[in-house]
């Protein structure tokens, strides 16, 4: 293994966490002019999900740096006029489409695996192009129907034929229709100046790993790499020549690597107080918001009802720099329900009393209900605080 270079700086654990709120977009005055096309390409990927309490993660990502901004404004901004498309990255992400030649690498190890462990019958992709051809974008079930009651997900010929040309890049995902997918050729919603893998996948790794590092302001090799889902091994094949330099950190055992920019001046200003998605690229990676946080967060919507400790979509609270709490809000009617609260202390009942109302206004609800509070003796001062 190559021996790591000397360290450029030496960080505070706290200059390392106020770096970071900066470099996601919670510390300081919002670029409300850049709106959220400016927080896409701040954090160069925004996580789509299935699950909406709220609203649906990628709606929560530019709420949660900007305010209350229409949802569907939101929406717009991401898919009309070409400024974004849909792939892999971290998970199923919407992402810049200026950042399309640097996905190559990732479409070029998708194609060395032509079957993508399950079989088209001859004819089956071919024909799922040609329709789109004819036709224009359509969704999956526009293309003759999602799902069979095969073995794969339940997936139809053409779903399978149409996500395969989604994953070698003939197809792009321009948009969701009532969460559906919407393909179409990727000649047609790709700017022609972009359409190209002419990169090699050196070349792409660096972009991706310098664009990680500015994303996350400073990080570990496991912080940047997890990023865009690299490997360990991608992420030190191009680092060195990536821009990123190497720090160290109080109280990190590990390595790390900064944004020089990230380096030049001290993060200053007006820190957000929020909920954030479960999603929220602040929070993807569970090791690195213990060590920057000090906050155990977990995704419980996937583990047994009775597992749970803090509920099925427990948003954390972001205030003062710092993750106080988390709820695990749901919706009747227009009443936003806190279904469980849970404080970290007396002094997150204030923020979590404004998260709550901003949330729930945002999300056209006109009360707050609170069911649970993990601190019993913090629920009258809550609910207080809420009808303040």
């Amino acid at each position: 293994m190559t021996p790591l270079p000397p360290p450029t700086a030496e960080l505070s654990s706290d200059e390392a966490r106020r770096i970071a709120l900066r470099a996601q977009g919670f510390l300081g005055a919002p670029d409300r002019r850049a709106g959220v096309r400016g927080v896409l390409r701040r954090l160069g990927a925004v996580q789509l999900d299935t699950i909406s309490v709220l609203a649906r993660s990628h709606e929560l990502i530019p709420y949660a740096r900007l305010g209350a901004i229409g949802r569907k404004t939101v929406e717009e901004a991401y898919w009309t006029e070409g400024h974004a498309f849909e792939y892999w990255s971290h998970a199923a992400c919407i992402l810049p489409v200026e950042e399309w030649p640097h996905f190559a690498f990732r479409r070029r190890a998708y194609r060395s695996r032509p079957h993508w462990y399950h079989d088209l019958p001859d004819g089956a992709y071919d024909a799922v192009i040609a329709q789109l051809r004819a036709e224009g974008p359509l969704t999956a079930t526009e293309l003759g129907g999602a799902k069979n009651g095969g073995e794969w997900w339940d997936w139809s010929e053409s779903k399978v034929a149409v996500e395969r040309a989604l994953m070698y890049g003939e197809v792009v995902c321009t948009q969701r229709r009532g969460w559906k997918r919407v393909y179409d050729l990727a000649e047609r919603a790709v700017p022609g100046h972009l359409l190209h893998d002419e990169l090699d996948d050196a070349e792409c790794l660096r972009r991706l790993v310098r664009l990680a590092g500015e994303a996350l302001g400073v990080g570990t090799r496991a912080d940047i790499a997890d990023y865009h889902r690299l490997k360990g091994e991608q992420f030190d094949a191009v680092v060195a020549d990536s821009g990123l330099v190497p720090v160290r950190v109080e109280g990190w055992d590990k390595p790390a690597w900064a944004d020089p920019a990230a380096l030049a001046s001290e993060p200053r200003g007006r820190h957000r107080t929020t909920l954030l998605s479960p999603f929220d690229s602040l929070i993807w990676e569970r090791a690195r918001t213990e060590r920057i946080f000090g906050f155990t967060h977990r995704l419980e919507a996937y583990i047994p009802k009775q597992k749970r400790i803090h509920g099925y979509f427990a948003m954390p609270l972001l205030a003062g720099g710092k993750l106080l709490g988390r709820v695990d809000p749901a919706r009747e009617g227009t009443t936003l329900v806190a279904r469980q609260v849970s404080l970290d202390s007396p002094k997150a009942v204030g923020p979590m009393a404004q998260a709550l109302r901003e949330a729930a206004e945002w999300v056209g609800c006109d009360a707050v209900r609170v069911e649970r509070v993990d601190r019993p003796e913090l629920a009258t001062a809550l609910v207080a605080a809420l009808d303040g």
